[in-house]
């Protein structure tokens, strides 16, 4: 399998996982503006988890720009990936249906942390394929803030047993931080002539 078979088999799987997300929100019963308020902690959870996709799919496209071979390691680690991310629209219909409340606080993060997990073991299969000094190598550098980020998802999750809100904003700090353009990837693509813009 070549690396764009597998960065194409990964935008199909992320795409009809975001899919799979939407058709869980579902309109109100009723037909006035109040209607919708029983829906808003649905909806912020929703948007959350999309933004958490979205950056993979990003993250996830930069990386293989900087990619040159693959090989059953990767395929299986990326694999694994798509798995972790796969949960995201049970756990997010859990907690969009019950924000408050400790055990859906918990497992959304367990599903984000196990993300995070997944995708360092992705950037460590593809590490172990090139040389130190290669175009990967230097772009993920020592990955400071997949460390950090996983980190504050296990801070999350204990804080999660007995503040399920804390444990939301930790989660959306996350994410605000990852939002934040990760130059890295584009530093190193942007300076190798062998790779497209």
């Amino acid at each position: 399998m070549t690396k764009g078979r597998l960065e194409a088999f990964t935008d199909a799987v992320i795409a009809i996982v975001m899919t799979i997300m939407v058709l869980d929100l579902r309109p109100p019963a009723g037909q006035g503006f109040s209607d919708l308020r029983p829906l808003v902690a649905k909806f912020l959870v929703y948007a959350l988890s999309f933004v958490f996709l979205a950056i993979y799919w990003n993250n996830h496209h930069h990386l293989m720009h900087v990619v040159d071979r693959i090989d059953g390691r990767v395929l299986w680690a990326n694999m694994g990936l798509l798995f972790a991310l796969s949960l995201t629209p049970a756990a997010t219909a859990w907690l969009g249906e019950h924000p408050r409340d400790t055990a859906p606080a918990v497992v959304y993060g367990l599903v984000l942390l196990l993300s995070a997990i997944a995708y360092f073991v992705l950037t460590r299969a593809l590490l172990a394929l090139h040389p130190p000094e290669s175009a990967l190598a230097v772009a993920i550098g020592s990955d400071r803030k997949g460390r950090l980020s996983a980190i504050a998802y296990v801070v999350g999750v204990a804080l999660a047993f007995v503040v399920p809100l804390g444990a939301i904003a930790i989660y959306v700090a996350v994410a605000v931080v990852w939002l934040v353009p990760d130059r890295r990837i584009t530093r190193v693509v942007e300076r190798d002539p062998k790779e497209e813009p």
